[in-house]
């Protein structure tokens, strides 16, 4: 089987920033720990995070006053949340090709449904 990695990490990284502010680590930790199969690593998600940043859809700015390392907030934006609208249009029409396929497969295959 075939995994591609990180086909919607900055979509994943857009709904959690839309929850809320937060850093680079705490974004990387949540996704390991709420996504059923996270596929990407560390440098993925913060690629992605400064992609996304050069391009407008978030705002960063240095935590510095607490002890420990500084951190990099970042927050999203106007322009972000447009861009989060238009990748869930196609996380929708992706879930209907995969309903699609899901419901012509255990009908081909019905007992293979506990499996899955």
């Amino acid at each position: 089987m075939v995994q591609k990695k990180g086909r919607h990490t900055a979509a994943f990284l857009l709904i959690l920033l839309a929850e809320g502010p937060a850093y680079g680590h705490q974004l990387l930790t949540r996704l390991q720990n709420e996504l059923p199969f996270f596929l990407t690593d560390s440098p993925s998600v913060y690629r992605s995070l400064q992609e996304m940043e050069e391009r407008g859809w978030l705002e960063a700015c240095w935590e510095t006053e607490n002890s420990g390392q500084p951190r990099k907030w970042y927050h999203i934006t106007e322009q972000g949340i447009e861009v989060l609208h238009g990748e869930t249009q196609d996380i929708l029409r992706r879930q209907a090709n995969f309903n699609f396929f899901l419901t012509r497969y255990l009908t081909l295959f019905p007992n293979r449904e506990s499996k899955l």
